[in-house]
């Protein structure tokens, strides 16, 4: 009998020892408590910040482990490390033995009760733009220095809570506007809303008859109008070194260059526009990707025709198709063509810089179609990890796997809030559980070709247009400007190529557009081929506000009001 106690005692002590136990407590006021959410433990060998701010696809990211918690009813948790998953190192007993900064943040999600009748537990968006580790409401500790081997069977002490986020405050010339949308109301089952910032044409309070038209601007979420400063730069703003660019001072040339577009956008010369910038956050992303889905809602839908008819009426915008025009980089480059391409009447005009993936035969370096699997080339003896990121000279610093690997750690169920699992939300169908379904395993790579199928016929931007040239292209012809350097940082190139391939050779009529693209130039190239891409990304507005300005003439209906503006 004795020996069996022991044994047991044994037993239970190996378990403890190889599935080494953490204990949480959180220490936060009634009203501070998460009941669902993302356990994210964060450890970092580096002391110039806060581990939560220290991930990146790149060689230099820290480490994070993250497991999921639902239905919470204490102040007190207990995590078992083998049930953790991580990036870069996937498993807790990876984790090298030494001295690190560790930190624990609750990544707190909401239920909602959606149209569809699922019910799904998702993070959603507070006013910081999806970011995890800014989030108003999650709750974090504070870092402490602890050696590898003193974590197992440790105890740590959540007790502070990231604030609230002030609202901007409206000026002269930017003005903040946010709506209830109907649409997104009814189908999220709780109050929903779409924002928008609004920069005001120079002379607008002096001339009432004017109606403008509309310039607006896709993308990532803006905190408020971004690329205008009325005030001179700061003379005494100590320069930085962007390691993006290479160049010591950049964050100086962004404020001479905030500052020079405010010269122009008030000079006597320049197109006479209202110009916004859409918050479209939601439980997934940043941002909506601004068409109808099955897993968003019908965002296409409220900002085309709940959002831009009610800046209009507030501000005196023409409130015609024909006087609204879109632009954007990146995912608002994709957002920008596919609104014009899945709106083309309320729209009059597409500038579309380093689209997001165009055509998903080459969605970044993966062909959807025709590929088994995403991360890796197949070959007889050997698998080649396929590249995610790399430099103008293509020194590549990140896989298509380390990406998603990182999402895979942040959060289950396309919850992590990056960029694969946005467009695994915006794109796929719903699953049986109410989450999207997964393009591809997120763990093996293995691509789901049913949904791949779905992908198709409802996101793919070349293939809708060439499915459906004989109709779209009238409403299409002269309104698609693409642009892209071809050394893209994520290969978004190779898409153009191809979509530039179908427009080449439209017929009946011909697209009658632009594609161009910038020479070792990497993401955010938008046409400038004049300018270094670290400056010509700094202006999109003055960019294409002008051109669409200046081409406009042939693309409006008989008496089209091209005159109260242009003064």
């Amino acid at each position: 009998m004795q020996r069996k106690y022991t044994l047991v005692i044994i037993l239970c002590y190996l378990f403890v020892f190889l599935n080494g136990q953490i204990n949480i407590s959180l220490d936060l006021p009634v009203e501070n408590l998460p009941s669902d959410g993302r356990l994210l433990m964060l450890i970092s060998t580096d002391n110039t910040s806060e581990p939560r701010f220290q991930l990146s696809d790149n060689d230099n990211t820290q480490q994070v482990y993250g497991i999921d918690i639902e239905n919470l009813t204490s102040k007190h948790l207990t995590v078992n490390t083998s049930e953790l998953y991580g990036y870069p190192l996937e498993t807790f007993d990876e984790l090298p033995e030494g001295e690190y900064n560790v930190q624990f943040l609750f990544h707190r999600y909401e239920t909602f009760h959606r149209k569809d009748g699922h019910i799904v537990k998702l993070p959603m968006d507070r006013g910081e733009g999806q970011q995890w580790n800014r989030a108003p409401g999650n709750s974090f500790s504070k870092p402490i220095r602890i050696a590898s081997k003193a974590l197992q069977n440790s105890s740590f002490s959540i007790t502070d809570v990231i604030p609230e986020i002030k609202e901007p405050e409206d000026t002269k010339y930017i003005k903040h506007i946010k709506i209830q949308s109907k649409l997104l109301t009814e189908f999220w089952g709780r109050p929903m809303y779409l924002g928008a910032h609004i920069l005001l044409p120079e002379g607008f309070d002096e001339h009432p008859e004017a109606k403008y038209p509309l310039a607006i601007m896709h993308g990532h979420f803006p905190k408020d109008f971004g690329g205008f400063r009325v005030e001179p730069p700061d003379e005494n703003l100590k320069p930085e070194y962007s390691s993006r660019f290479g160049i010591m001072g950049y964050n100086n040339m962004v404020q001479e260059e905030e500052h020079r577009f405010y010269k122009l956008w008030t000079g006597p010369d320049f197109p006479r526009v209202i110009a916004i910038e859409i918050q479209h956050a939601n439980p997934y992303y940043d941002d909506s990707y601004a068409v109808n889905s099955e897993n968003l809602g019908p965002y296409g839908d409220a900002i085309t025709y709940e959002l831009i008819p009610y800046i209009e009426e507030q501000f005196r915008g023409i409130g015609e198709g024909w006087a609204r025009f879109v632009y954007g980089g990146s995912t608002g480059g994709w957002e920008a063509l596919a609104v014009q391409v899945l709106y083309p009447n309320e729209y009059n005009g597409c500038y579309a810089a380093c689209p997001d993936p165009i055509d998903f035969r080459a969605m970044c370096l993966i062909n959807l179609y025709e590929d088994k699997n995403a991360y890796f080339r197949p070959g007889t003896f050997k698998q080649t990890l396929i590249p995610g990121h790399r430099d103008y000279l293509g020194e590549v610093s990140s896989t298509i796997k380390d990406m998603n690997q990182l999402e895979l750690a942040l959060g289950s169920k396309s919850r992590s809030g990056q960029q694969w699992d946005i467009w695994e939300a915006v794109y796929s169908p719903v699953s049986a559980d109410g989450y999207p379904m997964r393009i591809w395993d997120k763990k093996s790579g293995d691509i789901n070709p049913e949904v791949a199928a779905y992908w198709k016929e409802n996101y793919d931007l070349r293939y809708i247009m060439e499915r459906d040239w004989k109709t779209l292209g009238p409403k299409l012809e002269g309104k698609i400007n693409i642009y892209c350097g071809d050394m893209d940082n994520y290969y978004l190139n190779n898409a153009v190529y191809l979509a530039e391939a179908f427009l080449e050779q439209t017929q009946s009529p011909y697209y009658r557009g632009d594609v161009d693209y910038g020479d070792r130039a990497e993401h955010c190239w938008n046409g400038s081929h004049e300018l270094p891409n670290h400056i010509s990304r700094l202006r999109y507005h003055e960019f294409f506000i002008t051109k669409w300005a200046s081409n406009i003439k042939n693309r409006v209906p008989v008496g089209a009001d091209l005159s109260s503006w242009r003064y």
